[in-house]
């Protein structure tokens, strides 16, 4: 288990968010954390009504964190209407958790194709059958569509969906949280500044 006694002190963290997520995403990992990729994602549609769900990030760098996803399914529309989002990471084993927020956008048709191309053959067919957030009549129905399309592809590669692909968010706001005894937390927040360039400053828990 962690000591929270422990500080997080600003010259600890690497004055780029994005290589200091890599180091806790990587001691997430080396702790057991199950799914550290795993991300809840909160969205708004344009009157302000927000919706968070659970994601996989599939991948991060300095371009930004892509997650996948139905572009017809409620998130989907939401991020084309109103294309700002916020991910929480919550690493429990670690006491940490980091927020990122920040503008999304499409990525390319070829980055989603390499992308389903790498995924089990069974995740692709549950892709293309399930219309993702709206109404079916039944789980038998969905089975059926799977069952449909897996028969009517037998022996050949899948198509990419077209309206299946993925959401890039390019960070404005990345906020480091580790948890302290005592309800005293550490925070520390990177935002960008105009120039691009990373400012950092602590927060009040």
């Amino acid at each position: 288990m962690p000591d929270f006694a422990q500080p997080m002190r600003e010259e600890d963290l690497d004055p780029d968010p994005i290589r200091q997520f890599a180091v806790w995403f990587g001691e997430a990992t080396a702790a057991g954390t199950r799914a550290p990729e795993a991300a809840a994602l909160a969205t708004a549609a344009p009157d302000g009504r927000p919706s968070v769900r659970m994601v996989l990030v599939k991948r991060w760098d300095e371009h930004g964190f892509v997650v996948f996803t139905n572009y017809e399914s409620r998130k989907g529309a939401e991020l084309a209407a109103n294309p700002v989002a916020a991910l929480l990471f919550n690493w429990e084993l670690l006491g940490r958790q980091v927020r990122i927020e920040g503008p999304v956008a499409r990525t390319s048709a070829e980055e989603t194709g390499a992308y389903v191309r790498s995924r089990p053959r069974g995740s692709q067919l549950s892709a293309m059958a399930s219309p993702q957030s709206r109404p079916v009549p039944s789980r038998a129905a969905l089975e059926a569509n799977v069952a449909e399309l897996a028969a009517r592809y037998e022996g050949r590669d899948l198509p990419v969906p077209g309206n299946w692909g993925g959401f890039r968010m390019s960070p404005d706001s990345i906020e480091f949280w580790q948890h302290r005894e005592d309800r005293l937390h550490d925070r520390l927040r990177f935002r960008r500044t105009p120039d691009g360039a990373w400012h950092r400053e602590r927060l009040a828990p």
